[in-house]
């Protein structure tokens, strides 16, 4: 049976990239029949990859039968995995994220995870020198998700393994990195065909706070200005997509890529609450609050969130 890879709902770079180059390992390194798959609509910046590599995108797939064998990458989260994920034969378990726990296995597993900025560069040191063998698109996707997480070595996230693999990788590929970064942020940037519903969901995680669950989205962007232009559409869309969602608030954070800061809307008291708490801060009766140096979920804003 094949086995499916995929990352989590909300496919950016490295969701939509590492499965591509896990399922490239497992066919032509590891004799297994394997599949790339992702589990909703990847990401602008994710789009322009594909494009720039030549890939096909991976068909969207709704959920995973009983016994469908899966390798999972970019999360580890059950929140984040198709409902059903539980009843599949997990194989492995790649992921850069906290351990959440939650997933049951058949049996023991190859798990992976490492404090690092992104997956792809995990996996490159596991494929090691069978990389030697990997296409170009395979090489440049993996280019591709490290620049994608490091935020081109801005974020704090950022490990001297992550820049030495991109840097690596963009020697291979004769690859200037300013040049190349500078076209993925400015993909993904560009947001106009997406609905603030979409927006809000588009890079986003369920986070429980003092026993609240809260959906903490993010928006890294070369143009904060462009996406804040929205914000009472957003903010009218956040008690929606809660509701929707299952959720009790959307905090959603607008990630200023090159002056490295982040914009944190503010639509009521509850918003605001966790705003002063969780990063020291005033607010007032504005309706958003710039977060100077705030630039990564993962180690910056999560952690910190406090109600």
């Amino acid at each position: 049976m094949t086995t499916l890879v995929f990352g989590h709902k909300s496919p950016d770079t490295d969701s939509t990239g590492s499965p591509l180059i896990w399922a490239w390992y497992l066919n032509q390194i590891k004799d297994q029949t394997a599949e790339a798959v992702l589990l909703g609509e990847p990401s602008t910046e994710a789009r322009f990859v594909l494009d720039k590599w030549g890939l096909k995108p991976p068909r969207i797939i709704a959920g995973v039968k009983a016994d469908q064998p899966v390798v999972i990458v970019d999360t580890n989260n059950p929140a984040e995995l198709p409902d059903a994920i539980n009843e599949a034969d997990i194989q492995a378990i790649i992921d850069h994220h906290r351990l959440v726990g939650g997933l049951k296995t058949r049996g023991p597993i190859t798990i992976r995870i490492e404090p690092l900025a992104c997956t792809a560069t995990i996996m490159r040191a596991m494929i090691g020198d069978d990389l030697h063998q990997a296409p170009p698109a395979i090489k440049g996707v993996m280019l591709s998700c490290i620049l994608s997480d490091t935020l081109e070595f801005r974020s704090p996230t950022t490990t001297r393994e992550d820049t030495a693999a991109a840097h690596a990788l963009a020697r291979d590929l004769g690859i200037d990195i300013p040049g190349y970064a500078a076209e993925m942020f400015a993909a993904k940037s560009d947001v106009s065909t997406f609905s603030d519903a979409e927006l809000l969901r588009m890079d986003s995680k369920e986070y429980e706070i003092g026993g609240k669950r809260f959906r903490v989205s993010v928006l890294e962007t070369t143009s904060p200005g462009t996406v804040l232009a929205r914000k009472d559409s957003l903010m009218q869309a956040m008690p929606i997509v809660a509701t929707e969602d299952g959720v009790a608030h959307v905090l959603f954070f607008v990630v200023d890529i090159l002056n490295g800061e982040s914009t944190m809307l503010v639509p009521d008291d509850l918003t605001r609450r966790v705003a002063e708490k969780s990063f020291s801060t005033l607010v007032g009766a504005a309706d958003t609050v710039v977060l100077p140096g705030v630039v990564s979920r993962k180690k910056q804003i999560i952690p910190n969130l406090a109600l």
